[in-house]
Protein backbone atom coordinates (compact mmCIF):
# COMPACT_ATOMS: atom_id res chain seq x y z
CA UNK A 1 0.00 0.00 0.00
CA UNK A 2 1.64 3.29 -0.79
CA UNK A 3 0.92 6.65 0.97
CA UNK A 4 1.18 9.89 0.00
CA UNK A 5 2.88 12.45 2.41
CA UNK A 6 1.82 15.99 1.52
CA UNK A 7 4.03 18.79 2.19
CA UNK A 8 2.57 22.46 1.63
CA UNK A 9 5.67 24.94 2.25
CA UNK A 10 6.56 28.53 1.35
CA UNK A 11 9.92 29.81 2.15
CA UNK A 12 10.63 26.23 4.29
CA UNK A 13 14.87 26.55 4.02
CA UNK A 14 15.36 26.76 7.90
CA UNK A 15 13.12 23.42 8.39
CA UNK A 16 12.22 21.33 5.11
CA UNK A 17 15.51 19.62 5.15
CA UNK A 18 14.64 17.72 9.14
CA UNK A 19 11.17 17.18 7.11
CA UNK A 20 12.72 15.48 4.03
CA UNK A 21 14.95 13.58 5.69
CA UNK A 22 12.05 12.02 8.29
CA UNK A 23 10.27 11.24 5.33
CA UNK A 24 13.16 9.81 3.43
CA UNK A 25 13.84 7.70 6.82
CA UNK A 26 10.83 5.65 6.94
CA UNK A 27 11.31 2.31 6.48
CA UNK A 28 8.96 -0.94 5.14
CA UNK A 29 6.59 1.39 3.26
CA UNK A 30 6.28 2.91 0.27
CA UNK A 31 6.38 6.73 -0.03
CA UNK A 32 5.76 9.30 -2.14
CA UNK A 33 6.45 12.77 -1.26
CA UNK A 34 4.04 15.08 -2.72
CA UNK A 35 5.22 19.35 -2.32
CA UNK A 36 2.87 22.05 -3.03
CA UNK A 37 5.23 25.29 -2.61
CA UNK A 38 3.65 29.06 -2.22
CA UNK A 39 6.12 30.19 -4.56
CA UNK A 40 9.07 30.15 -2.04
CA UNK A 41 12.44 32.12 -3.00
CA UNK A 42 14.57 31.30 -0.50
CA UNK A 43 15.90 28.14 -1.66
CA UNK A 44 13.02 25.72 -0.81
CA UNK A 45 12.13 24.82 -4.11
CA UNK A 46 15.53 23.77 -5.09
CA UNK A 47 16.03 21.90 -2.14
CA UNK A 48 13.07 19.75 -3.86
CA UNK A 49 14.16 19.73 -7.16
CA UNK A 50 17.02 18.16 -5.49
CA UNK A 51 16.33 15.52 -4.07
CA UNK A 52 16.80 12.09 -5.22
CA UNK A 53 12.93 10.10 -6.46
CA UNK A 54 12.44 13.28 -8.84
CA UNK A 55 13.16 11.05 -11.92
CA UNK A 56 11.10 8.13 -10.88
CA UNK A 57 8.24 9.57 -9.31
CA UNK A 58 8.31 9.23 -5.65
CA UNK A 59 8.93 12.66 -5.36
CA UNK A 60 5.65 15.06 -6.74
CA UNK A 61 5.30 18.74 -6.21
CA UNK A 62 4.06 21.74 -7.70
CA UNK A 63 4.44 25.68 -7.08
CA UNK A 64 3.06 29.17 -6.94
CA UNK A 65 -0.06 27.63 -5.14
CA UNK A 66 -1.96 30.73 -3.98
CA UNK A 67 -5.76 30.39 -2.45
CA UNK A 68 -4.49 29.77 1.46
CA UNK A 69 -3.00 26.54 3.72
CA UNK A 70 -6.45 24.69 2.88
CA UNK A 71 -6.80 24.98 -0.55
CA UNK A 72 -2.76 23.89 -0.82
CA UNK A 73 -3.41 20.49 0.83
CA UNK A 74 -6.28 20.18 -1.11
CA UNK A 75 -4.11 20.64 -4.37
CA UNK A 76 -1.66 18.30 -2.65
CA UNK A 77 -4.45 15.01 -2.44
CA UNK A 78 -5.46 15.96 -6.21
CA UNK A 79 -1.71 15.55 -6.98
CA UNK A 80 -1.21 12.26 -4.32
CA UNK A 81 -1.51 9.12 -6.03
CA UNK A 82 -1.25 6.61 -2.52
CA UNK A 83 -4.13 4.84 -1.24
CA UNK A 84 -3.71 6.48 1.98
CA UNK A 85 -2.56 10.33 2.48
CA UNK A 86 -0.68 12.11 5.44
CA UNK A 87 -0.28 15.33 5.96
CA UNK A 88 3.27 17.17 7.30
CA UNK A 89 3.70 20.45 7.07
CA UNK A 90 7.32 22.05 5.63
CA UNK A 91 8.55 22.43 9.09
CA UNK A 92 7.00 19.48 10.63
CA UNK A 93 9.01 15.95 10.82
CA UNK A 94 8.38 12.32 11.75
CA UNK A 95 9.59 10.64 14.40
CA UNK A 96 11.70 7.47 14.45
CA UNK A 97 11.43 5.27 11.11
CA UNK A 98 8.56 3.36 12.06
CA UNK A 99 5.93 5.82 12.15
CA UNK A 100 4.32 5.37 9.17
CA UNK A 101 4.50 1.96 8.36
CA UNK A 102 3.27 1.42 12.08
CA UNK A 103 -0.04 3.79 11.03
CA UNK A 104 -0.69 1.68 7.77
CA UNK A 105 -0.29 -2.03 9.94
CA UNK A 106 -3.10 -0.35 12.67
CA UNK A 107 -5.23 0.56 10.04
CA UNK A 108 -5.18 -2.87 8.00
CA UNK A 109 -5.33 -4.75 11.61
CA UNK A 110 -8.50 -2.30 12.65
CA UNK A 111 -10.30 -2.26 9.37
CA UNK A 112 -10.44 1.43 9.45
CA UNK A 113 -10.42 4.34 6.80
CA UNK A 114 -8.73 6.66 8.91
CA UNK A 115 -6.09 6.72 11.73
CA UNK A 116 -4.74 9.61 14.51
CA UNK A 117 -1.47 9.47 16.72
CA UNK A 118 0.11 12.14 19.46
CA UNK A 119 2.25 14.57 18.66
CA UNK A 120 5.43 16.45 20.54
CA UNK A 121 6.18 19.82 19.78
CA UNK A 122 9.99 21.18 19.11
CA UNK A 123 10.46 24.63 21.03
CA UNK A 124 13.56 25.81 20.04
CA UNK A 125 15.27 22.28 18.84
CA UNK A 126 13.34 20.37 22.08
CA UNK A 127 11.13 18.06 21.76
CA UNK A 128 8.57 18.38 24.49
CA UNK A 129 5.87 15.88 25.03
CA UNK A 130 2.00 16.52 25.78
CA UNK A 131 1.51 16.31 29.37
CA UNK A 132 -2.34 15.20 28.92
CA UNK A 133 -4.25 11.91 28.78
CA UNK A 134 -5.58 11.57 25.26
CA UNK A 135 -9.20 10.96 25.47
CA UNK A 136 -11.09 7.78 24.47
CA UNK A 137 -12.73 8.38 21.34
CA UNK A 138 -16.09 9.13 20.48
CA UNK A 139 -17.85 12.21 18.37
CA UNK A 140 -18.78 13.80 21.32
CA UNK A 141 -15.61 14.05 22.77
CA UNK A 142 -14.41 15.43 19.55
CA UNK A 143 -16.83 17.66 19.66
CA UNK A 144 -16.07 19.05 22.79
CA UNK A 145 -12.61 19.78 21.41
CA UNK A 146 -9.86 19.20 19.01
CA UNK A 147 -7.64 16.56 20.53
CA UNK A 148 -6.20 15.65 17.15
CA UNK A 149 -2.90 17.02 15.58
CA UNK A 150 -3.01 16.94 12.14
CA UNK A 151 0.47 15.71 11.52
CA UNK A 152 -0.18 12.34 13.39
CA UNK A 153 -3.20 11.64 11.15
CA UNK A 154 -3.54 9.15 7.61
CA UNK A 155 -6.68 8.34 5.58
CA UNK A 156 -7.53 6.91 2.69
CA UNK A 157 -7.60 9.37 -0.18
CA UNK A 158 -11.42 8.09 -1.35
CA UNK A 159 -12.51 9.47 2.31
CA UNK A 160 -10.57 12.41 2.36
CA UNK A 161 -12.30 13.16 -1.69
CA UNK A 162 -15.40 11.58 -0.17
CA UNK A 163 -15.75 14.20 2.49
CA UNK A 164 -14.66 17.02 0.10
CA UNK A 165 -11.44 17.86 1.66
CA UNK A 166 -10.63 20.98 3.03
CA UNK A 167 -12.73 24.08 3.54
CA UNK A 168 -11.19 26.41 1.72
CA UNK A 169 -13.13 29.51 4.05
CA UNK A 170 -11.30 28.43 6.80
CA UNK A 171 -7.73 29.69 8.04
CA UNK A 172 -7.18 28.00 11.38
CA UNK A 173 -9.34 25.52 12.16
CA UNK A 174 -9.81 23.22 8.63
CA UNK A 175 -8.37 20.42 9.76
CA UNK A 176 -10.70 20.50 12.82
CA UNK A 177 -13.44 20.85 10.63
CA UNK A 178 -12.40 17.79 8.32
CA UNK A 179 -11.94 15.75 11.43
CA UNK A 180 -15.33 16.21 11.97
CA UNK A 181 -16.75 15.25 8.99
CA UNK A 182 -14.72 12.50 8.57
CA UNK A 183 -16.49 11.47 12.22
CA UNK A 184 -19.83 11.30 10.37
CA UNK A 185 -18.53 8.83 7.94
CA UNK A 186 -15.99 6.48 9.82
CA UNK A 187 -14.38 5.74 13.17
CA UNK A 188 -10.70 6.30 13.55
CA UNK A 189 -7.93 4.39 14.85
CA UNK A 190 -6.25 4.96 17.96
CA UNK A 191 -2.28 5.12 16.86
CA UNK A 192 -0.97 4.98 20.43
CA UNK A 193 2.38 6.29 20.04
CA UNK A 194 4.27 9.95 18.93
CA UNK A 195 3.63 10.07 15.04
CA UNK A 196 5.40 13.30 14.47
CA UNK A 197 6.77 16.72 16.10
CA UNK A 198 5.24 19.75 15.40
CA UNK A 199 7.31 23.07 15.09
CA UNK A 200 6.39 25.89 17.14
CA UNK A 201 7.71 29.16 15.90
CA UNK A 202 6.87 32.67 16.12
CA UNK A 203 6.13 32.32 12.44
CA UNK A 204 3.97 29.04 12.26
CA UNK A 205 0.14 30.13 11.57
CA UNK A 206 -1.13 28.30 15.01
CA UNK A 207 1.23 30.28 17.20
CA UNK A 208 1.12 33.48 15.06
CA UNK A 209 -2.83 33.59 15.25
CA UNK A 210 -3.63 31.87 18.20
CA UNK A 211 -6.36 34.03 18.91
CA UNK A 212 -8.26 34.43 15.86
CA UNK A 213 -7.65 30.40 15.54
CA UNK A 214 -9.41 30.03 19.09
CA UNK A 215 -12.08 31.83 17.46
CA UNK A 216 -12.47 30.17 14.54
CA UNK A 217 -12.48 26.79 16.20
CA UNK A 218 -15.40 27.61 17.86
CA UNK A 219 -16.98 28.65 15.09
CA UNK A 220 -16.61 25.19 13.41
CA UNK A 221 -17.83 23.46 16.69
CA UNK A 222 -21.16 25.57 16.61
CA UNK A 223 -21.84 24.00 13.15
CA UNK A 224 -21.60 20.48 13.94
CA UNK A 225 -23.47 20.66 17.66
CA UNK A 226 -27.36 20.74 16.17
CA UNK A 227 -30.40 22.49 16.93
CA UNK A 228 -30.59 20.81 20.45
CA UNK A 229 -31.05 24.23 22.70
CA UNK A 230 -29.13 22.36 25.76
CA UNK A 231 -26.14 21.15 23.54
CA UNK A 232 -26.08 24.80 22.46
CA UNK A 233 -25.85 26.14 25.96
CA UNK A 234 -23.58 23.47 27.04
CA UNK A 235 -20.64 24.16 24.34
CA UNK A 236 -21.40 28.01 25.04
CA UNK A 237 -20.75 27.45 28.62
CA UNK A 238 -17.84 25.34 27.23
CA UNK A 239 -16.54 28.40 25.08
CA UNK A 240 -17.13 31.39 27.85
CA UNK A 241 -15.14 29.15 30.24
CA UNK A 242 -11.89 29.00 27.74
CA UNK A 243 -12.46 32.57 27.35
CA UNK A 244 -12.01 33.45 31.07
CA UNK A 245 -8.96 31.19 31.38
CA UNK A 246 -7.50 32.88 28.16
CA UNK A 247 -7.71 35.93 29.44
CA UNK A 248 -6.55 35.03 32.64
CA UNK A 249 -3.52 33.92 31.28
CA UNK A 250 -2.74 36.40 29.25
CA UNK A 251 -3.13 39.25 31.78
CA UNK A 252 -0.32 37.28 33.97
Amino acid sequence: MKVSVITCCWNSEPYIAQCIASVQAQQGVEIEHVFVDGGSTDGTLERIQAMPGNSEGRVRWVTDVRGGISNAMNVGARLATGELIAHLHGDDYYLGTQAVSRAVAAMQSAQRRWAYGRIVSDIDGRLVPDNWAMPRWSPGRLLRGNFIGHPSVFMERSLFEQSGGFDIGLKYAMDYDLWLRLAQVAEPTYLGYDVAAFRRHAGSLSTAQADKAFVEDHAVRRKYVGRNPLAWAFHELIYQRRCLRRATANAK
